[in-house]
Order: structure tokens, then sequence, then C-alpha cells
């Protein structure tokens, strides 16, 4: 593991909370370079991870550089049917002989509301541009210099990358009537005149990404070629509605929900206090597709290797954290975020990406939301279904043991500077669905992808796909990363107590801590679903204790329960009360006497504040108590906290870590707990005044009331919603203590239909604050489309400007 990461306050187990440090600055992206055959080209299949080591790194068809035309997909102006361009006949000299089979012009009946963007599921790209989804035919009309006769022999030709090559795929050619290769064939649907209809289909197995269009036309007068023209280049993507794409997914609301919904929900906090934000991931905002596309360019990934999801999901899962390859996000763990954006902060993807590829330098800051949201829009964007799930009480294993180890002193006090091992209070990632042919049967469906970098894979920092089926069966050898995994959601926590001698023993041992919930957001509605069932069997099952067996026998302590401790007749309940940030608050510990013998509780209650990932903060409060217990009894120890006790301590999310032990004097018996909480915060209000109307200026309202009796200083408000509104940042100054605030902001749909708008506030003394109010927007008056010419297309002629440095 690097140096680097580790650094992170308030990310990593073992490294104790101090005063927060200005993170030093990513550094800066190497110059994008072209890769050739025998040269530095191998950077990312044979040095960067094992599921692709096999492939051929001679490969010379890396990503583009920036000089080359990587953004034509962004250019402004609207398409004219029958773009025009001079030809070329065999002899390259230009000369158009008398009887030759000219193409005039080409169109590719791309417009939002043709039949092909709607067939295809693409018209909500905010885009000109053709975009379809590959096993699935669409329609375009060749404009002919005369009228098609049966001896004219027409040929359809797709390039993309380099050196496009047939072998590779990357140069496909598709005679028209005569069928092509791999699936790929064109077929005259109707001859008019000197209009050609044609029929395409494409392969279920074809590459993703931009590809360039030609044609070639051949007569007893001579051959022809059409010339490239931006214009006519044809996006290309994955398909979950084509049954022979190994992405095909077989229910149509699931289609809806995890490849078309461009908002969704993501949850944080504890299991027993749960948060939720709406997360903007605007798959088909202009300038996203291209962004997207670029990631895949920027890593260096072979476009030959672009046609396999297993492949270009672990590619995105490098690629989304900015570790080994300058990638998407800098992950920032440490409190202070002075010099980018507080992860809190963000309410979408959208900024993130569009700045990615503006600038080609990595956006600061993520933490797991952030890489999973991002992570969601990529590969939504490219056609995975894909959602956001988080998982509570996250463990994270630094030394394979397929355990989470805590380790205490003599009078049960915690040891942080042996606890490597963190529980994170929530963690979130990705599940995309896709078929497994390189796994044996029975591990399609589901699979795993995290982009925040924790621990290296193969040597870099990426995660999956890993197929929840292992996980939850405990198959820690299946590829890829799955002991990491299983350990964040199934693992146990043990708990060691350092002896007289210095050993350590196994005091106690938690079967149900990690993983206590996995959620992600329902389909079709806003509520949360449970989707625990998947990652495990129920907890202290044969099947659950079956499987946690099976991964610890390949773990690095698999003899770890050999000796545990004692009877277990007194049991510990850990409650705290739901607190406000600001406020006062109440800790207490249930104590019951299930035996029926009288039992004496020594407790000692150690109260610390906590990052999310688990790593606490020095002590700042502490209790001890002796409890008599009659048999049968039940008593209870509590705790009052006062704000002003924890108001120095707070840090990201204002989280606290409560760490109870004790010892029943009678039979030995050890209790030990730990429970963290969270301090809530307000939401924002947001209210809409007026009808939405695409193309019209609307106004919304948000209100917020501070509710810190102190000052919020550099206050920052954050606006977006696709199809509403652009990223939009607000600095509003200070907002006095206990001070309510009213702003009022204009925006402009471009799209109609059902809409989130999302805002959120930061500032440095309070963060974690946002808001959501659906907008249904009314299409503008008169549009005969289902997108109106009058503000739905307003602001697509705006340039993207390609970043000028790269690392493909």
């Amino acid at each position: 593991m690097m140096d680097g990461p580790r650094s992170d306050v308030g990310r990593w187990g073992g490294n104790p909370l101090q005063p927060p440090t200005t993170p030093s600055p990513e550094p800066e992206p190497e110059p994008d370079r072209r890769f050739r055959r025998g040269g530095g080209g191998r950077s990312f299949w044979a040095r960067c991870c094992g599921c692709c080591s096999c492939r051929n790194v001679a490969d010379d068809d890396w990503g583009p550089e920036p000089s080359d035309s990587r953004g034509r997909g962004s250019s402004s102006g609207t398409r004219r049917p029958g773009s025009r361009g001079s030809g070329v006949n065999a002899a390259g000299d230009g000369t158009i002989r008398e009887g030759m089979l000219v193409v005039t012009g080409v169109d590719l009946l791309s417009s939002r509301s043709d039949q092909n963007r709607q067939e295809h599921h693409t018209d909500e790209y905010e885009y000109h541009e053709l975009i379809v989804r590959r096993g699935q035919p669409f329609h375009m009309l060749l404009l002919l210099s005369r009228t098609y006769e049966s001896s004219d022999r027409i040929t359809l030709e797709l390039l993309i990358g380099n050196n496009p090559e047939v072998g590779k795929g990357t140069h496909v050619i598709i005679p028209v009537g005569k069928g092509g290769s791999g699936g790929w064939k064109a077929q005259v649907a109707k001859a008019s005149g000197q209009t050609l209809n044609l029929r395409v289909h494409t392969s279920p197995n074809a590459i993703i990404g931009k590809f360039q269009f030609t044609v070639r036309t051949q007569s007893d007068a001579g051959e022809f070629q059409l010339p490239f023209d931006p214009r006519n280049e044809i996006y290309i993507l994955f398909n979950p509605w084509c049954p022979e794409d190994i992405v095909y997914v077989d229910h149509e609301d699931w289609r809806q929900e995890y490849v078309l919904n461009e908002s969704g929900r993501i949850y944080y906090g504890t299991e027993a206090q749960i948060g939720e934000r709406t997360w903007n991931y605007g798959q088909f905002d202009h300038g996203v597709l291209d962004a997207c596309l670029y990631i895949l360019d920027r890593r260096g990934m072979p476009y030959g290797g672009r046609g396999d999801p297993v492949s270009v999901s672990r590619v995105i899962s490098a690629m989304v954290n900015s570790l080994d390859d300058n990638g998407v996000l800098i992950g920032n763990w440490s409190g202070d975020y002075s010099r980018g954006t507080n992860p809190s902060a963000w309410v979408g993807s959208v900024e993130i990406l569009l700045s990615y590829l503006r600038t080609g330098y990595s956006v600061p800051y993520g933490q797991c939301w952030v890489f999973a949201g991002v992570t969601t829009t990529v590969l939504r964007c490219l056609g995975l279904a894909t959602r956001t799930v988080t998982n509570f009480n996250s463990a994270h294993d630094t030394d394979t043991s397929l355990t989470m180890d805590i380790y205490f002193d003599e009078n049960m006090k915690p040891l942080e500077h042996l606890n490597h091992d963190s529980v994170w209070n929530f963690h979130v990632w990705n599940d995309c669905w896709m078929k497994r042919p390189d796994l044996p049967s029975g591990f399609d469906g589901w699979q795993v992808v995290d982009a925040t970098p924790q621990e290296t894979s193969s040597g870099i920092f990426c995660c999956g796909p890993c197929s929840v089926e292992s996980i939850k069966n405990g198959l820690v050898y299946m590829k890829y990363d799955t002991p990491f995994i299983f350990a964040e959601v199934n693992s146990d926590k043990v708990y060691w107590q350092r002896q007289d001698d210095g050993s350590f023993k196994i005091v106690y041992v938690e079967e149900k801590a990690i993983g206590t919930l996995i959620v992600t957001k329902a389909i079709g509605s806003n509520m949360r679903e449970d989707i625990t069932y998947l990652y495990k069997h129920p907890e202290g099952s044969d099947a659950e204790r079956k499987a946690v067996e099976t991964a610890t026998a390949h773990g690095s302590k698999p003899n770890v329960y050999a000796n545990r401790g004692s009877a277990e007749d007194v049991a510990m309940q850990v409650e705290a009360q739901d607190a406000v940030m600001g406020q006062d608050l109440m800790v207490s510990v249930m104590l019951t006497n299930h035996s029926s013998s009288r039992r004496t509780v020594k407790l000692h209650l150690y109260l610390s504040v906590t990052f999310y990932t688990g790593v606490t903060g020095t002590i700042f409060k502490e209790t001890k108590k002796e409890v008599e217990l009659a048999p049968g009894a039940s008593d209870r120890v509590t705790m009052p906290v006062a704000y002003k006790e924890y108001r120095p301590h707070l840090v990201d999310q204002g989280a606290m870590l409560l760490n109870v032990s004790g010892h029943v004097k009678e039979s030995g018996q050890v209790l030990a707990k730990q429970h963290t909480f969270r301090l809530r915060t307000p939401d924002l209000s947001l209210t809409l005044l007026g009808a939405a109307v695409v193309g019209q200026e609307c106004e919304v309202q948000i209100v917020f009331k501070n509710p810190l009796p102190v000052t919020l200083t550099n206050v920052v408000f954050r606006l977006e919603g696709s199809g509403l509104q652009r990223p939009k940042i607000l600095n509003v100054g200070d907002i006095g203590g206990n001070e309510t605030v009213t702003l009022r902001q204009t925006f402009v749909p471009v799209r109609p239909g059902p809409r989130q708008l999302i805002a959120s506030l930061d500032s440095p003394q309070l963060s974690q604050v946002h808001g959501v109010i659906q907008v249904d927007v009314a299409p503008a008056p008169g549009a005969r489309g289902f997108f109106s010419d009058a503000g739905g297309d307003s602001h697509l002629g705006e340039t993207i400007p390609m970043a000028s440095r790269g690392g493909a």
C-alpha cells in the first residue's frame, strides 16, 4: 500500500485523529502520448489488472491524443439532413465520372424525436449525433446522384481508434444486402428515386464508443467513397434491451430505473439513523457521454477490449479515483477541503465529469458516495444497468484475515494504535448487471464495482466486478476482489484483550456486527430497498455460518476462533437518542441479567468523535459505574453530553463512537460493544414559484435555518438538476447563529417530464445539508415533438473543450 493515502486523517484505521492538515496537491497528469507497438503501451493491460493481463498488450489502438477530434461529439450546431462532401473515385483524384453512384448526402435520422433515438432509448441524450445501442437495428437515408440499380454495390464502414483493424473489431465493413460478420449487416428497406433507406444491424458484441462513418459505392463507372464528416459520427453503447448482449436485463422496470433514471437516492449515516440524499446522475447531460469515453481514453484502454463489460467496468472502477492514473476524483478524508470541494457539498456527477473532461485534471474532492455516484453515472451512460448501494457497518480488512480485529488493554480501553482494521459506519459502492462468461455458471447478475480507493487489486486501486453470488457464499477464490468485499459485508468483529504477560486473547466475538444492512433505492419510487439478502444468508443460519467458515479458511487467520470466551448470561444494549447538531444529547446502556443468580457488572463508557470511516479521535468523555443486577433484572447506565462538550471535537458528518466495555464479577464474562451514532443536520426547503415549462424561466425558493448558535462562514450553495439547471455555485457569505435565510434562483428547463432539482449547503462549520424538489416540466407551447426547439437544445451549442493533458 502506498504511503500517500495512509496519511489521510479520518480514512485509515490505526491513524489517530489529528488536527486537519492541508492535503498535498494531486500530481499533474502526464501529457497524452500515442502508444506504439513494443513501446510504452503496456501501461494498462499488462501492468494494472490481472483480469486483462492475458490480452495482447502489443495493441497499438490506444486512446487518441487530445489534438484529434475527440470532442466532436460535443460540436455545436444542428445536424442538417443530407450533409455533403466531395467524394473520391478509386484512383483517388477526386474525379467524378458519369454513371458513378455518388453519395451526395447522408441522413442518420439522429434527431432525438426520430425513430432511431426513440427505439434505442437514447432520446434523452442532449446530443444531435446518432446514439444507438448495439445488437439492435437502426435506419439511415443515403441521398444518391442517380437511381440505385441492382448491379450497384454499396458498403458501409465504421472505424474507431488510431489504427482500425477488421480483426479487432475497430474497422467494421458492412456490404449492403450481403450480410456482414459477427452480427453486422445492412439491407435496403426502401428505395425511392435517388433516396435509399437502409436498415443497419449492429453486432451485440460491438465495441462501444464513437465511430467514424463512411460509405463506399462500386458501379461499372467506378468506385466512390464518401469522405468522413464529424456530423456523421455514430455513438454505439451497451444494450440492456438486447437478449444477445451480455448486459441484457429481462425486466423493463429495472431498465427504466437502472439505465434511464437520471437521479437517485444515496443513503448514509448509521443503521439506526439512516440519512438519505438525492444525487443527480445526469448521464444524459450534454458532454457527459464524451467525458465517459474520455475516461477510457485516459486509461489507454485498447479499443478492441471496449466491447467487454467486465473489462470496461474494471477500468471505470480504477479511473473514477485519481490514484495510479490521475483519474476523475481525488479522495480526501482529512477534514480540510480548502483547496477543493467538500465531498458532502456535491449534488451530482455532471460538474465533476465535465470539469475532468474540460481540464484533464483530477477533481478535488471525493469520498465513497461521490465515487459511487460518479460511477453510476458513467456506467449508466455507457449502457450498463447500475445502482448505488450502501452497506452499513462496512468492514475494511487490512490483513486478509477476513475478520475485524479490535484490540484493548487490560482495562478494555481501546488501543487505537493497533486497530488497523476499521469499520466504516457506512460505505457506498455500485452493483452493475451482466453475465460473467469468465466465471463458472451461476455467477451472472449483479456484480460489485467499487471505485473508492481502499486497497489495491492486482497492483492498482480498483475493485470488481465481483459476483454478488460469490460474496453470499464465501467463495473468496472467485475473481475479482471477493475476499475484500466479503469481509466488508460478512466478517465477524473479534475483540482482543491484552493480558498481563503482553499477549492478546479473544474475549468476545460479534457475529452480527458487520454488514448489518445493505440498501439501495427502490425501483420506481424514492423508497429504500433492503437487499441484504442478496449479499448474505440470514444471520446465524447454517448457510451463513458455512459461508463465513468457507471464507475464513482462505484468510490469514484460519484458526481465529480456536479459544473463545466464557458463558454469556448478561446482555447489553446501547441506546442513543435522536440528537440534532447543536443540541445536548444522552447516551445510555441497558444491562439485563438472564441468569438465576445475582450479577455484578463493572461498566466503562468511552465517548469520542469519529469519521464515518471508523477512525476515531481522542476520548473526550468517559463514565465508570458498578451495577448490581438481581436475577432477571435490568438497569440502565446513562451519560449526558452537552453541546459545549462535543463541539470542539466535531469532524465530518457529526458522528460519535461509544466504546462500552464491562466485566461480570461472578462469571468472568466480558462485555464489549462499539456503537456509532450521528447528529442530524437540517434539510434545505425548496419551493417552486410558478409552473415549469420548457424554454421558459422558472423560479425556486430555498430556505435554510442555521441550527448552530455560531456563525456559518463562507457559505456555498450548489444547485443542479438534469433537464433543469446545469451545475450552479452560489457564494452567499456568512449566516448568523440560528439565523434563517431565503434565496431565490431562476432556471430555464430544457427537457419536459418529471425532474429533480437538488441543492446543497456547505461551510467550514456545517456540511451534509441538502434538499430536493420534484419539478414536473410541461413541453413548450406548440412543440410538435417530445422535445421543444424553443428551449430543449438551448445549451447544446456549448463548447466542451477537451483536456490538453492526459495519460493515455
